[in-house]
């Protein structure tokens, strides 16, 4: 039997959990890196064959920079009940415990969470060790994306969880200290796939594609294109009964993962941008994701940046392909989120059926300039991370840290690239090849706790 693709390349998955210290470092590391890269991912343990790319355990991945030295690398799975085998659904319901937690990772009121969107988070310790689940005290009573974002300005931290039965989408804030200020059910949302939202500073901008909840998909993840779900954005306003107020306007076929940015322009319109894919770029995508004939030679299939400018006054949207490059995972200098920002960075890949590269990408979206820093053959980068320079005054004044798997070398690298050029600054040796994995954080020190994890 053909091995499935999300077990093998860059994908394959390491075996066992590690501790290395002393870390080589090439080149200079600037002194504001004093935190630590924590990247999440699928990696089921050792004998184990998930029946879907997304249903692979998570592992954690974490590297400790300081006085610009490589301090750690540790790698752990999220142990939660799902890695024991507990099952999702149970006599009772579904167990919101028993998540794989293997898409992303954040840090939010000094908590380190796990994330994955059918699930509650995994709170973490600074070290990768697992402390449980996490329920913001039993106010958090739905799943959780996997993509919240914490508002710049205000330091909330909003989310949503959705489900494929009623209430389908319901919104959450969270203050600052960590603590839920509001929940609160939105209406007219359907079962459609909702995996990122949009934050601007005065609405929540949901997404609604075509793959939508199907209970005939039997990968353990049941959802599927469905040409008759409506492809739509919801604009619902952050101040006063915004769920109330919510408008939902049509949008052309497709279906979006990510978001680059979401805010408003100075006529009021909500620009709203990620990479999108068309039916047969989900199907050839979802081939890949459970190992089925008929696939993409990559984990995402023609999927190309895309650009819709909502405009509330006059009820219409106004959409194009902005770019026709294959990426994902976009990210930006997190200051400018909510706000518009000139520069968006991503991961690009090879095509549908495997010419080209991989990089990671700039865009100036002023210029309408596309630069691509080449890894090199047989070298996968992972979603780029933005952290400011001490002292930053522009946009893109700070650094890309991205973490590359090494099929030739059998290694991996932690590559830190100056954001304004993409040239390199320094490269930090990995004791082990990494496997590829989705989303990560830029964890800082700060405060009391910031030593809490030398030695």
């Amino acid at each position: 039997m053909t091995a499935k693709p999300y077990l093998t390349g860059h994908y394959t998955p390491v075996a066992d959990e590690i501790t290395a210290t002393g870390l080589t470092v090439e080149g200079t590391l600037p002194p504001e890196l004093s935190g630590r890269l924590i990247r999440n991912g699928h990696n089921p343990k050792p004998g184990v064959t998930p029946t879907h790319w997304f249903k692979g355990s998570g592992m954690v991945h974490g590297i400790r920079l300081r006085d610009g030295r490589a301090e750690w690398y540790r790698n752990r799975w999220v142990h939660t009940p799902a890695l024991d085998g507990a099952p999702y659904l149970t006599e009772h319901g579904p167990d919101l415990t028993a998540s794989v937690a293997g898409t992303h990772v954040i840090e939010h009121a000094g908590r380190l969470l796990a994330l994955c969107e059918a699930n509650l988070p995994f709170e973490l310790t600074p070290e990768l060790e697992t402390v449980g689940a996490h329920d913001f005290g039993g106010r958090l009573r739905t799943a959780m994306t996997a993509h919240p974002k914490v508002d710049p300005v205000t330091g909330e931290l909003h989310f949503f969880g959705s489900s494929p039965v009623p209430p389908f989408l319901t919104y959450h804030v969270a203050d600052a200290g960590g603590e839920i200020i509001r929940s609160v059910e939105v209406p007219g949302a359907s079962a459609a796939l909702k995996h990122d939202f949009g934050l601007t500073r005065h609405h929540v901008v949901f997404i609604e594609g075509n793959v939508t909840f199907d209970p005939a998909e039997h990968s353990g993840i049941p959802y599927g294109w469905r040409d008759e779900q409506p492809a739509r954005i919801g604009l619902m306003p952050r101040a006063g009964d915004g769920a109330g107020r919510i408008r939902w306007f049509s949008i052309e076929p497709g279906n979006l993962l990510h978001v680059g940015n979401a805010y408003e322009d100075g006529l009021g319109r909500v620009v709203l941008e990620g990479p999108t894919v068309d039916a047969e770029g989900f199907r050839r995508s979802w081939n890949w994701w459970v190992g089925a004939p008929g696939r993409g030679s990559e984990p995402l299939s023609r999927s190309f940046n895309r650009r819709w400018v909502v405009d509330p006054a006059a009820g219409t949207v106004d959409e194009q392909i902005i770019d026709d490059l294959p990426v994902e995972f976009p990210t930006l200098n997190e200051e400018y989120l909510g706000a518009e920002h000139r520069y968006q960075y991503a991961v690009s890949f090879p095509d549908d059926e495997g010419y080209g590269e991989y990089g990671i990408v700039k865009y100036d979206r002023v210029t309408g300039a596309r630069r691509i820093r080449r890894i090199g053959d047989a070298r996968l980068p992972s979603e780029a991370v933005f952290v400011p320079a001490a002292g930053a005054t522009g946009e893109d004044d700070g650094y890309l840290l991205t973490v590359v798997s090494d099929l030739k070398q059998d290694a991996s690298q932690l590559l830190v690239l100056d954001a304004s050029g993409l040239d390199r600054v320094a490269t930090v040796h990995l004791p082990r090849r990494v496997t590829a994995g989705i989303h990560g954080s830029w964890i800082p020190d700060h405060g009391p706790d910031a030593d809490a994890d030398r030695g």
